[in-house]
């Protein structure tokens, strides 16, 4: 169909090809109507065979696009006309046809597995017949009932549907009516006693009649595969091919009684999962019921007739779903003809969007608009079809000025877009839409205090609006529409426009709003999801609006940092050099923490140091970049640099002092002063992660029962905190301090440590727990490999202190077995490695696993004396050397 606009924008309309792009619910209707007249058609014919399984399908038309487009609302519409025609909107017209239809709406939301979802819609199916005809289905009927029996043993049927409330009305229908049909095949088989059996009987009996070809059961159940299917296990597999008994038992209903079930299976997109496990079900069984027509509804195209799914699906490629294929001109329904079986409504995807723009206006077969400016339009529209439409007319106005539009004259938004979405809302409605367009989600709290309002009706009533688009599962579950949102933010024409200083306003409610509900929910325990997802609204909010007064977000930063978890806070990016705000200075603050676990520890020390610098943070927040800045000094082995900056936070004695005096008792360790840093212990706490240090203590002194006691203990601790990342970490030092003396029960800590690791972003536990891995192999063939690539991955990662624990690792494999060049290489290195001071015990360590005697006297301070701690070390290898099957 033509698109009338564009072909009246110019004085020579010949000039090139318009296909019309957006449509109303009328022209979904038409296609709803000319499909299920083709299907009536087709079904009809007297070739038309209900148990031919090779013909191709087309007995089913799908309805894509993005949520909240009103694909529901179509098929609760398209349900509703075909019921009555009272319900039936005038400007749809009379349908062509005049036979029966039994609409059967499903809502696959609800599902939860496929198994159970599957035994629902197919229950639906047969209850909506059992009220829309009122008779047994005898084939399918004692399928399902020998399904039902053993599949579901002991529970009847009708309390089944009465409490899933898979039916209203007709609940005790379909389980008279089975109890009919049982009573109909037993008078047909002349086997009365079989009324009151089990089912497993009859089916038997059933089976033995059709195979015996007795002409009143093939009457009753004579499709050619009845026999085989009752014969088959029932199970699920099973329940999916009885559509097909159902399909033949309505191609022999009396012709008073025949009745074209049409099925509407609304948020297709809810079957889907990694196996497709509840779509190969549900397209078993619009291929096996072809005289029944479907109509579903989902947020992605069905993809059925692409041959890349065979093997996953049962039937797929264009020639088992002629009118699915995707070879189609213009992937919408403004251009689909009538026949086609693929629509989309609402939001189109980016590749759709490309499609949708580059055969909107062709000159000879070819794109009037250009690949960039279709980049352009498809990146500010956000798949809105809206924007989309009023792009194309802004090209064909600069086009008639003469000059070729480029994209830079699509990077805005339009007025009209606007003026349409605000039409109909209150002016209330529309204050609370430019409250929430400063918010990427919100719930109905939120966006009320956000608005500076006390009832949340006004919210709700917004919410109910299509621009609003809802995610039940989300922490905040609306969202406004992105393009809309944009035009409400650009907004320079409406007459009840924000000035800037409404908007400023507006961001500071937004942002107290997000305090407000962070600090209450803080009060009845800690919520990771919404600490985070706050701090990333807070700190866009507050740079892009200049706010400052940052009390709250200081108070979430500290939170933030408190467990190491270190999700991305995806923080805009600030291209103007330095921080010049006091948000600008938080939000770097956050984002070089958090991108320490990506980036060099020098270009940490960089960025903290500029934020420093620039003299905007608060004393508070000054803390927390100093604390960050002196672990950074202290991963890249610079020890002075970091006991400066840790004893300046510790004697500030604020909110970090404990994990200050924490780094000073490990830079104590690393030193080799450990009588000095297990004086420090008790003093420590919990917020000092007491236990950590202690462990770490106790394994440099090959003590591992005290070692594996003191990390058993924190990560029990950490348990009772709720702290994820802390429990980790104790997971990996558990884990290292095993390795050396239990291979076998390493295994399994280093497995869990992996599982706790899992989804938290502790990149130098993750690579300790790679070294974990080494020395728990050490005495095996391959270490000194692996070995070699994981200081490629550690030099990488700016975490030059593992180079140590590495070589450490690899001294205890040389010393194993017996490897005195590899062992003498490795002191080398590991010398060279703690020249700073830092880590000289490791080479101490070197020589005890060796045997062999110190170059010269040691700094190292070891608790109970050099020789005792030489005896243990050097008592590691002799057992490893021993379960390995080694002796020297």
């Amino acid at each position: 169909m033509a698109d009338l606009r564009a072909l009246f924008s110019s004085n020579n309309p010949s000039e090139y090809d318009t296909v019309e792009a957006f449509t109303d619910r009328q022209h979904q209707w038409a296609v709803v109507a000319a499909a299920l007249g083709e299907h009536l058609q087709h079904v009809a014919r007297p070739g038309f065979d209900v148990e031919d399984l090779e013909s191709p399908r087309s007995n089913l038309l799908m309805f894509h696009g993005v949520g909240g487009a009103g694909k529901s609302t179509l098929l609760r519409k398209i349900e509703a006309a075909l019921t009555t025609a009272e319900d039936r909107p005038a400007q749809w017209g009379e349908p062509a046809w005049t036979q029966r239809l039994l609409p059967i709406r499903i809502d696959l939301s609800r599902s939860a597995q496929a198994g159970s979802d599957y035994e629902r819609v197919v229950l639906t199916i047969r209850l909506a017949l059992a009220g829309g005809l009122g008779r047994t289905l005898p084939s399918f009927d004692v399928a399902l009932r020998n399904y039902w029996e053993t599949v579901h043993p002991g529970e009847p049927l009708d309390e089944y549907i009465r409490r899933t409330g898979i039916a209203g009305k007709v609940t005790n229908l379909l389980p008279s009516q089975l109890q009919a049909g049982v009573g109909e095949l037993a008078a047909a088989l002349q086997l009365p006693g079989l009324v009151g059996s089990a089912a497993g009987q009859l089916t038997s009996a059933l089976v033995t009649a059709l195979r015996e070809r007795q002409e009143r059961a093939q009457a009753l159940a004579g499709a050619a595969r009845t026999a085989a299917l009752l014969e088959a296990t029932p199970d699920l597999e099973a329940l999916s091919y009885y559509p097909h008994l159902l399909a033949w038992d309505l191609s022999r209903l009396p012709v008073k009684k025949t009745v074209t079930p049409v099925v509407l299976l609304d948020t297709f997109e809810d079957t889907a999962d990694r196996h497709r496990d509840l779509e190969r079900l549900l397209q078993r069984l619009v291929w096996l019921m072809p005289n029944v027509f479907f109509v579903l509804a989902g947020r992605s195209r069905l993809q059925w007739a692409d041959p890349a799914l065979h093997g996953q699906l049962d039937w797929t490629g264009p020639t088992a779903w002629p009118g699915l294929s995707t070879n189609r001109s213009v992937p919408a329904p403004r251009t689909d003809a009538p026949t086609g079986r693929q629509h989309l409504i609402g939001d189109l995807s980016a590749e759709d969007c490309e499609t949708h723009l580059a055969q909107r206006l062709t000159i000879e077969g070819r794109p009037l608009i250009d690949a960039g400016t279709r980049a352009a339009i498809t990146r500010r529209s956000h798949g809105l079809p809206l924007h989309l439409d009023l792009a194309v007319s802004r090209f064909l106005e600069i086009r008639r000025t003469g000059r070729t539009p480029v994209a830079a004259d699509f990077d805005c938004s339009f007025p009209a877009l606007l003026a349409r979405t605000l039409s109909d809302l209150t002016a209330e409605e529309r204050h609370l839409l430019r409250s929430v367009s400063l918010l990427d989600a919100w719930d109905l709290e939120l966006a009320t205090r956000a608005a500076g309002r006390t009832q949340q009706a006004p919210a709700r009533r917004l919410t109910e609006r299509p621009l609003i688009s809802e995610n039940p599962y989300a922490l905040w579950p609306y969202h406004l529409h992105r393009a809309i949102r944009t035009a409400v933010r650009e907004d320079t024409h409406s007459e009840d426009r924000w000035t800037d200083a409404d908007w400023q306003q507006g961001a500071t409610r937004a942002l107290a709003a997000l305090g407000e509900q962070w600090t209450a929910a803080t009060t009845l325990g800690p919520s990771r999801l919404l600490l985070v997802a706050c701090l990333r609204q807070g700190l866009r909010l507050a740079r892009d609006h200049n706010l400052a007064d940052l009390g709250w977000l200081t108070d979430a930063a500290y939170a933030y940092t408190d467990d190491s978890i270190w999700e991305p806070l995806t923080l805009p990016a600030d291209t103007d050099g330095a921080p010049d705000t006091l948000a600008d200075a938080l939000a770097e603050l956050l984002t070089a923490i958090t991108r320490r676990q990506h980036e060099h520890r020098q270009r940490t020390v960089e960025r903290l140091t500029e934020v420093l610098d620039s003299g905007l943070l608060s004393t508070e927040a000054i803390e927390l970049a100093l604390y960050y800045r002196a672990k950074a000094y202290k991963d890249l082995g610079q020890g002075a640099a970091a006991r400066a900056g840790m004893r300046q936070v510790a004697d500030a004695d604020g909110r970090l002092a404990p994990k200050a005096r924490r780094g000073l008792a490990n830079l104590a360790r690393l030193a080799g002063d450990f009588p000095t840093a297990l004086a420090a212990v008790p003093t420590l706490g919990w917020h000092g992660r007491h236990h950590r240090v202690l462990g770490d203590i106790r394994w440099s002194q090959a003590d591992t029962a005290a070692a594996v006691a003191a990390f058993e203990a924190g990560r029990a601790e950490a348990e009772q905190h709720d702290a994820a990342g802390e429990r980790a970490m104790m997971q990996v030092r558990l884990a290292l301090a095993v390795s050396f003396a239990e291979p076998d029960r390493a295994d399994n800590e280093l497995a869990l440590a992996h599982q706790l690791l899992d989804g938290l972003d502790q990149r130098s536990n993750a690579l300790l727990a790679q070294v974990v891995t080494l020395i728990k192999d050490a005495g095996t063939m391959g270490v000194s490999d692996r070995a070699q690539g994981l200081q490629a991955e550690i030099e990488a990662a700016g975490l030059p202190f593992l180079h140590r624990y590495v070589e450490l690792a690899l001294a205890f494999h040389h010393a194993v077995r017996g490897e005195d060049q590899g062992l003498t290489a490795t002191i080398t290195r590991l010398r060279a490695l703690t020249a700073s001071g830092d880590f000289a015990y490791f080479a101490d360590i070197a020589h005890f696993m060796a045997g062999l005697p110190l170059p010269a006297a040691s700094t190292t301070r070891w608790l109970d004396g050099e020789q005792p701690t030489r005896a243990r070390w050097a008592g590691l290898v002799t057992t490893r050397r021993i379960h390995g099957g080694r002796t020297r």
